[in-house]
Parts: structure tokens; sequence; C-alpha cells
């Protein structure tokens, strides 16, 4: 699959599937907040830890995603998708 249709794929699912949608907003929140982390110069000790267990939660919910992607893509090659 090329990026291209991997990309329609996952513009199709953010329209049309809740759940997919929900994980990406999520997704997107823990990331601003990964980012605002990595501009500090120093991180705190619970900022640290934070860091971390925010690295590990986006990583969960972008498995999630690639999961609801992958089932997307097995139903249209196995004809159960329009």
């Amino acid at each position: 699959m090329s990026a291209a249709e991997a990309q329609e794929v996952k513009n199709f699912l953010l329209q049309s599937d809740q759940q997919f949608r929900q994980l990406a907003e999520q997704h997107h929140e823990l990331d601003d907040r990964l980012h605002q982390l990595i501009e500090k110069h120093y991180l705190s000790t619970t900022e640290q830890y934070e860091q971390v267990t925010l690295k590990k939660k986006k990583l969960a919910l972008k498995d999630q995603m690639e999961s609801i992607e992958r089932q997307y893509r097995e139903a249209v090659q196995h004809g159960q998708v329009a």
C-alpha cells in the first residue's frame, strides 16, 4: 500500500469511524503535551515520568488506530466494504 493510499484510509476512517477519530484526537493531545515538555530545558522528576508515560500512552493509541486501519483494509480486500 502506497503512502497516498494509507493516507486515504486514515482520512476515510477519521470521517466515518467515531472510535478511530477519538483515538486520533487523544493521540494529538498527547503529542501536544509531549512537545510542551520537549521544549523545556530541564524536566523535573515528575515531568520526566509524565514524558515516559505519555509516550507509552501515545504508542498504545497508535497501535489501536493501526489495528482499526488493518481491519478496514482486510474488509475492503474481502469485499465486505464498498
